[in-house]
């Protein structure tokens, strides 16, 4: 039998994975824009813009509640941030909302000049992360995490369900300094118990520990990786699960620690297989503890329009996908 552990939840006290996962897992309904009306509640200085994608992006909310405290911008992610960017620097905390390709793609020249070189404290947040947006290339945000982590002193976070997104917003609401998170919506899986789960800000979650092979994960790919794991052990093989909310800062001694564990590796998300989390645990490992490691995600390809069910068998984005490339992972290993 695997044995399972859990993170710290604040005090340095281990939990485990059983105490942090739901035993049913279940849905919540706009989880991002009730988060972000409570914050609202509570931090007068939060600011919120938009960009024509009020009802898309949950943030219709907020608008509603606090309508001095909220700017439509219009089809114009470039001014947004611009405009947070001055926000910022008088002192408020400005969350701009948008598409996950238009707040990275469209205004990256001036995310990286105006938020990142000075360090401002604005927080972008994309929507309809990867291939869960049906429409095809132009909405679909598969390089945002590596467009974002690029960027030096940016902060760069990807929720796994209803109860991380709830908590990131208040975390990252806190810290000081430019933030990308990505946010999942409508209808959002809850794995983590509310009650007992702690999102910290740079910190993987240990829900694993195995000795043949571990599977890090990031995104709402922690579905299907706590699936693949089970599917593993009925194999006879013992699979690590650390999840990786923060691909930046990335949480080095988690990572080394479950790959010096297992020997090989296994890196699954929701985006391209370069760049992301994949193009970080492959850039530390290298440095610092080369073995055998594989990538599940998209491909060096754009992907076609569909629904996400359909979009993630055709790629390689599902349980049977992350066993497969485990499987290939530890026969390279004891190869």
């Amino acid at each position: 039998m695997i044995s399972e552990t859990g993170a710290g939840s604040g005090t340095g006290e281990q939990q485990t994975a059983a105490s942090l996962l739901l035993e049913e897992p279940s849905t919540a309904f706009g989880p991002y824009g009730r988060s972000l009306v409570s914050l609202g509640e509570r931090e007068e200085r939060l600011v919120v813009l938009g960009a024509d994608l009020a009802n898309s992006t949950e943030i219709d909310g907020f608008a509603k509640r606090f309508p001095n405290r909220f700017f439509n911008i219009g089809a114009a992610e470039q001014n947004a941030v611009n405009i947070a960017a001055g926000l910022a620097f008088e002192g408020e905390i400005p969350f701009v909302h948008s598409f996950g390709v238009f707040v990275t793609r469209r205004t990256y020249d001036q995310v990286c000049v105006q938020i990142a070189l000075h360090r401002a404290n604005v927080k972008l947040i994309g929507v309809i992360p990867g291939l869960t947006s049906r429409l095809g290339p132009t909405h679909q945000a598969v390089d945002d995490l590596a467009l974002m982590r690029l960027l030096p002193d940016m902060t760069v976070i990807d929720p796994a369900d209803a109860t991380e997104i709830e908590q990131a917003v208040h975390a990252i609401a806190e810290y000081d300094g430019p933030v990308y998170m990505r946010a999942m919506r409508r209808e959002v899986p809850v794995i983590f118990n509310p009650a007992s789960y702690h999102f910290r800000t740079g910190k993987a979650v240990s829900l694993r520990v195995g000795r043949d092979v571990a599977v890090l994960s990031t995104g709402l790919m922690l579905k299907e990786a706590l699936s693949a794991v089970k599917l593993l052990e009925q194999r006879g093989i013992e699979a690590a699960l650390l999840h990786i909310p923060t691909v930046k800062p990335l949480d080095r001694e988690a990572v080394l620690k479950a790959a010096a564990l297992s020997g090989a590796v296994v890196t699954v998300e929701n985006h391209l297989t370069s760049g992301g989390l994949g193009g970080a645990i492959a850039e530390l490992l290298s440095d610092e503890m080369p073995l055998p490691m594989c990538r599940v995600g998209l491909r060096d390809t754009f992907a076609e329009p569909g629904t996400p069910e359909y979009l993630f068998t055709k790629y390689g984005l599902t349980d049977a996908s992350i066993v497969e490339t485990a499987i290939q992972t530890l026969k390279r290993k004891r190869g």
